[in-house]
C-alpha cells in the first residue's frame, strides 16, 4: 500500500546575501532537475538570501539589511518561483528568511506542480537557540503538516532533525513523507539520524543539504550523493494513510501470498526431516557394522 514518488534533492550552496544570484542558481538548478522528470525537487536551507543568520548574530549593525533582503510569502521573487512550478509542472521546496510583519522566520515553502502555495513550515529549533525578544531569527510554535499531490507531507528544517519528537509530531498530524532542506552537518552521525527517524516512523525522508543528498524509502537509503551543487533523483514509496479500506485491501494481498508460501515452507520442512532421517538411517547401519567387525 504505497504510492511512488519520484523526488530530486538538490544541494545548492548558496551565495551570502546575494538573493539575485541565488533566485537564479535556483531556477537553473530546478530547470535541470525538472529533466530527471521528478514529482517533487527540494534544496536547501536559507537558499534564497544564503543563510545569513550568523552574520547577523556576528555583527548586529547587519539587523537593518537582514530586513531588507528577507522575502515576504507574496513577494517577487516567491510569485517568481510559483511560476516556475506552474512551467516544470513539478513541486518546488526550498527555505528563505522570510518577512511575516515586523518577524523574520527561517521558513520552508512547498509550492505544487500548478504554482499553488501548499503550505510552509517555521523552523522550531535552532542550533544557536533565541530569545523571544529577537525580530530576526523568530522560532516557529506550529507543527503541521498539509495535503499535497504527492501524500501529505511535513518539513523540518536542518536542526529540527536531531529532536524526534518534532518528527514524530508530523506523522502523528498525518504526514506521509518528510522533507528536510537542510544548511549544516553532513557527517555520519548527521545520515544516521535522518535515517533513524525514517525508520522509527516508517515514512520516506528528502534531505537536500548543502554539500550532499540522502534520500530514504522503506527505512533504506535509496541515493546518496556528497558535493555542493548535486542533483540526487530516487524514487521513494509513500505509505497510504491509515484506513480500514487500506487495511483490508493489504491484509487481502498478504493473504493470497500466504497459502504458497505456507506450501513451500512445508515443502522445505519435509525435505529437510527426510534428509535427517537418511542421515540417521545411515548413520545407524554404520554403527551396526563397526559393531560386527568389532565382534
Amino acid at each position: 500500500m504505497y504510492q511512488t514518488v519520484r523526488a530530486s534533492a538538490v544541494s545548492i550552496k548558496p551565495k551570502k546575501w546575494d538573493k539575485v544570484h541565488n533566485a537564479d542558481k535556483m531556477e537553473a538548478f530546478f530547470v535541470e532537475a525538472a529533466m530527471y522528470d521528478p514529482d517533487l525537487i527540494v534544496t536547501t536551507e536559507g537558499v534564497l538570501e544564503g543563510y545569513v543568520i550568523d552574520d547577523v548574530l556576528r555583527h548586529p549593525e547587519l539587523e537593518e539589511r537582514v530586513f531588507e533582503i528577507a522575502e515576504p510569502m507574496d513577494g517577487p521573487y516567491i510569485r517568481r518561483f510559483q511560476a516556475l512550478a506552474n512551467k516544470l509542472k513539478t513541486c518546488l521546496v526550498f527555505g528563505f528568511a522570510e518577512l511575516d510583519e515586523a518577524h523574520i522566520y527561517n521558513t520552508a515553502v512547498f509550492i505544487n506542480d500548478q504554482g499553488d502555495i501548499l503550505g510552509k513550515y517555521h523552523k522550531t529549533q535552532f542550533a544557536e537557540g533565541t530569545v523571544a525578544s529577537c525580530r530576526f531569527n523568530c522560532v516557529g510554535h506550529t507543527l503541521r503538516a498539509f495535503d499535497t499531490p504527492v501524500g501529505r507531507v511535513g518539513i523540518v528544517i536542518c536542526n529540527d532533525r536531531w529532536n524526534p519528537r518534532i518528527t514524530r509530531t508530523l506523522v502523528l498530524d498525518g504526514a506521509q513523507l518528510i522533507l528536510i532542506p537542510s544548511y549544516g552537518s553532513k557527517n555520519r552521525g548527521q545520515n544516521e539520524t535522518v535515517l533513524r527517524r525514517a525508520r522509527e516512523n516508517g515514512v520516506p525522508i528528502v534531505n537536500a543539504n548543502v554539500g550532499m543528498n540522502l534520500i530514504v524509502s522503506k527505512g533504506e537509503i535509496v541515493a546518496y550523493r556528497w558535493g555542493n551543487d548535486a542533483i540526487t533523483t530516487a524514487e521513494v514509496d509513500v505509505p497510504v494513510a491509515p484506513s480500514t479500506e487500506a487495511a483490508r485491501a493489504y491484509e487481502a494481498e498478504y493473504l493470497a501470498l500466504q497459502g504458497p508460501e505456507m506450501e513451500r515452507r512445508y515443502a522445505e520442512t519435509m525435505k529437510r526431516i527426510r534428509g535427517e532421517d537418511s542421515l540417521t538411517e545411515l548413520a545407524q547401519k554404520g554403527q551396526l557394522i563397526a559393531g560386527t567387525a568389532c565382534r
